[in-house]
């Protein structure tokens, strides 16, 4: 449940049926990324002696954005949201923030946080990407999935896919939701020789025998199992062969929607 890299704690929160709250600590100050149930936050930082010093939306959805109202009510802290004039925000004291934004906190030593803006899930969905290591990609990019269509565009999300992919590939993804499992066995039915893939479905069954979370994941394991990140790989498969990225990207997305 931690990452400790980097000099920062990362936790994921549990939250209604399958969201991760992500709490990151240093030095007695903690900040949280889509806090989408107040109660569970306070009840962590409680526990940890934690002071809240920031709250970072990617976006608008209730799971993601609803405790962050009785948090800054409660903390008095910072919010940072999209540039956008969403009603989820208006109840909020908020910092809007843009593609190639970058936040300082005061106490959080040398830590770094660029924002990228990420649209096709909500038109304005942002991605916080701390020390270019730790990317929180609220629902873009999932554990061997991505997000679904509801405001972008396919041409949007491929985008914005493809943004996250040029990426180090030793970046941590922070998903706000544990959908892997599920979207593994979705990979595996177009992606069915991929051995990669196979030994993630194996380590992911491990993994939730425990009840333990499948995230963070990195980068480069996503570009080798995910295939909303190797469509240009899958169009040299006969099933798709000849079409374009973004066609499969498309396509597979459509085909997830009923899976």
């Amino acid at each position: 449940m931690h990452d400790t890299s980097a000099s920062i704690d990362i936790t994921a929160l549990p939250a209604f049926s399958d969201n991760y709250l992500w709490l990151i600590a240093y030095n007695g100050h903690a900040l949280i990324v889509d806090p989408g149930d107040a109660e569970v936050v306070e009840q962590a930082l409680a526990a940890a002696q934690l002071q809240l010093d920031g709250i970072l939306l990617t976006h608008h959805h209730a799971d993601h954005a609803g405790g962050a109202p009785a948090l800054q009510q409660h903390w008095q802290c910072p919010v940072y949201t999209p540039d956008s004039d969403h009603p989820a925000y208006q109840a909020l004291q908020a910092t809007r923030v843009k593609q190639g934004d970058h936040i300082t906190f005061t106490h959080f030593g040398t830590l770094t946080c660029e924002v990228l803006a990420l649209p096709g899930h909500t038109l304005d969905h942002i991605a916080y990407y701390l020390n270019r290591q730790h990317l929180f990609s609220g629902d873009v990019l999932f554990g061997a999935g991505c997000g679904r269509l509801f405001e972008g565009t396919p041409a949007q999300m491929h985008a914005s896919l493809q943004h996250i992919a040029a990426l180090p590939p030793d970046t941590l993804i922070y998903a706000a939701h544990e959908y892997t499992a599920h979207n593994i066995a979705f990979a595996q039915t177009v992606d069915p020789d991929n051995q990669d893939l196979q030994q993630r479905a194996l380590d992911t069954a491990r993994l939730r025998a425990q009840q333990l979370p499948t995230l963070p994941t990195s980068l480069a394991l996503e570009l080798a199992t995910n295939p909303f990140l190797r469509c240009e790989a899958l169009s040299h498969q006969p099933a798709f062969q000849h079409w374009s990225a973004l066609d499969v990207f498309t396509e597979l997305r459509a085909r997830r929607n009923h899976f």
